[in-house]
């Protein structure tokens, strides 16, 4: 289980964070939202590394995560995506799953006299397979559509095989239907027992995707609970969704 407790971050007199506490179970996937300026991609920096904490405690396992880099994150099981997919444009699709499957190896380091080629492919192409991307094993990533580059890094990601993933915004800069496939990958992977915990500005991304939703406001959680609950709270209508979400689907928003 991830546990953030009284997170706080502030920036000069800036409190980016303050003081927010939860948790995600095994088998959870959690949606992180709020308008521009709340914290929330502060909070979910300081829970993946890129930020040390002002206060606060962040634990997975019960193993306290707050002094240790990113690869060393990765290392006990915590793997990330970012807002703007990275991935290596000058290798193949096939290529960039082989290099982080091997990278996160440890104990085998990336020799040089060993053709990338023949190293850890079976293992790879299964990623591929499960991310939708075996028909683009062989293309240079160069040429890829965006949201195909974004299912290659969450391919990435899970090449380490994590136990909690943490995503930045996956669905950013896709189209509808890219973002309903793309979501409903997620949810696939919290239901296989993986803990999930995402950033979200769409709101079709998080109806029917998440179990749970944080919604945080002026860096303080405001409201959590179901979709149709936190949809339902005053102040989460009033500072973030608005009333034209009477408008909008709530449940079933994402779609195979």
């Amino acid at each position: 289980m991830l546990q953030v407790q009284q997170l706080v971050k502030y920036f000069g007199g800036v409190h980016a964070v303050d003081g927010v506490s939860f948790d995600v179970a095994a088998g959870e996937c959690v949606a992180l939202i709020g308008p521009n300026g709340a914290g929330k991609s502060t909070c979910f920096a300081c829970i993946a590394g890129q930020y040390p904490l002002t206060g606060g405690h962040i634990l997975w396992n019960g193993r306290a995560l707050e002094k240790l880099a990113p690869a060393a994150r990765l290392q006990h099981g915590v793997a990330r995506t970012f807002q703007v997919a990275q991935v290596f444009e000058a290798l193949t699709v096939l290529q960039n799953v082989q290099l982080t499957i091997q990278a996160s190896r440890a104990h085998q380091a990336i020799s040089a006299f060993k053709r990338l080629d023949g190293q850890s492919r079976e293992a790879a192409s299964a990623l591929l397979q499960e991310t939708g991307l075996t028909d683009v094993a062989n293309e240079d990533v160069l040429r890829l559509p965006y949201g195909a580059k974004k299912r290659l890094e969450l391919a990435m990601a899970l090449a380490a095989s994590p136990k909690l993933l943490l995503l930045d915004e996956p669905a950013a800069g896709l189209g509808e239907a890219e973002r309903a496939s793309l979501m409903q990958l997620v949810k696939k992977l919290a239901g296989q027992g993986m803990a999930v915990l995402y950033t979200e500005h769409n709101m079709d991304a998080v109806a029917g995707v998440a179990d749970r939703v944080l919604v945080l406001i002026e860096g303080q959680l405001a409201a959590q609970g179901s979709f149709e609950e936190i949809s339902r709270d005053a102040t989460v209508r009033r500072l973030y969704l608005g009333e034209s979400l009477d408008d909008q689907p709530v449940e079933g928003a994402a779609h195979a």
